[in-house]
């Protein structure tokens, strides 16, 4: 079963032996549920709010990054976004310089009507990379912003978040991205970007090696090998043979496409794929031991110790 929402429901608690959990694909999970994480739909595109296929917007992503090299931009945090509904976004919000407090942070509220209404104008994805430093903060549980916020050559200001998806369990703190404590949000962003305006080489190389990550790593193959590996390892589990219904319909690519219009359409045709690999999906390496499982676990949360001191 595929969830279209965003945080996990089957709870670990209903199942003391997790192989006993139905298997339910969803986008986002914590650690107190058993949901298997799986590519949100914005890899091919998000019409609604005027979002490109992800191959798409990298390569528009990365000629911004080109035009506009790191030492030039705002040397402030950058987040634009939807507060409402989520306290700790509104926390966040309370970052932006006022009443002569200034937190390096420059935040923008998102109005998504207002946005359509305007042809998505102020709303462009590479545009937003005129900031030497991106925040990334959960929304009603992980954010689909993430991927792009990464792919900006910026040091990505992390949010801590209990939340997982399939990018952010391959991302390590203090290569990838610097976390910020969600427990003083203000207070954490200001430090993170007077360490990395005093420290631009260190900081610099924060930002390539995410964005490194999220090109190669996650480019839209890689998408297709996890959701080939995924089904494929699920399907050794299977103790039925699954059959079609009699009374089915086949959806086809033409069933799709050819009564979209507009954006969506546009979406359709540009993620589609107009040819068979000539190579072979990556090798599905060997799950973790529980030794590596710790020593990963131990070594992030060192990273977040060590810039907890630095922040005093």
């Amino acid at each position: 079963m595929f969830a279209c929402d965003d945080p996990g429901q089957v709870r670990a608690v209903d199942f003391p032996s997790p192989s006993e959990a139905p298997p339910v694909f969803r986008y986002s999970k914590d650690a107190s549920t058993l949901d298997i994480v799986f590519p949100d739909w914005s890899f091919w595109g998000w019409p609604e709010v005027g979002i490109r296929p992800w191959t798409q917007m990298l390569e528009e992503v990365a000629q911004e990054n080109e035009r506009v090299p790191w030492p030039e931009r705002q040397p402030y945090a950058f987040w634009k976004g939807a507060p409402a509904r989520f306290r700790i976004r509104h926390e966040l919000m309370r970052c932006n310089a006022s009443n002569g407090q200034e937190w390096n942070a420059r935040l923008f509220s998102q109005d998504w009507k207002h946005a359509v209404r305007n042809g998505f104008k102020d709303s462009s994805i590479p545009k937003q990379c005129l900031y030497r430093y991106k925040i990334y903060i959960e929304g009603n549980a992980w954010s689909v912003s993430e991927k792009y916020i990464m792919a900006c050559d910026s040091p990505v200001l992390f949010v801590t978040t209990p939340f997982q998806d399939i990018l952010s369990r391959g991302l390590v703190a203090g290569k990838h991205y610097w976390p910020i404590n969600r427990e003083h949000v203000c207070k954490s962003i200001k430090f993170a970007v007077d360490w990395g305006n005093g420290h631009p080489a260190q900081a610099r190389l924060i930002g390539e090696q995410g964005s490194r990550f999220v090109r190669e790593e996650m480019s839209i193959d890689y998408v297709y090998d996890y959701m080939l590996h995924l089904l494929t390892e699920y399907s050794k589990l299977l103790r039925y043979k699954p059959t079609v219904p009699e009374k089915a319909l086949e959806i086809c690519t033409e069933s799709m496409a050819c009564t979209a219009r507009g954006l969506h359409r546009e979406c359709m045709m540009d993620s589609m794929e107009r040819h068979v690999a000539g190579f072979d999906p990556c090798t599905l390496p060997p799950p973790f031991t529980e030794e590596e499982a710790k020593e990963i676990a131990d070594r992030e949360a060192e990273v977040l110790r060590n810039v907890e001191k630095m922040e005093g």
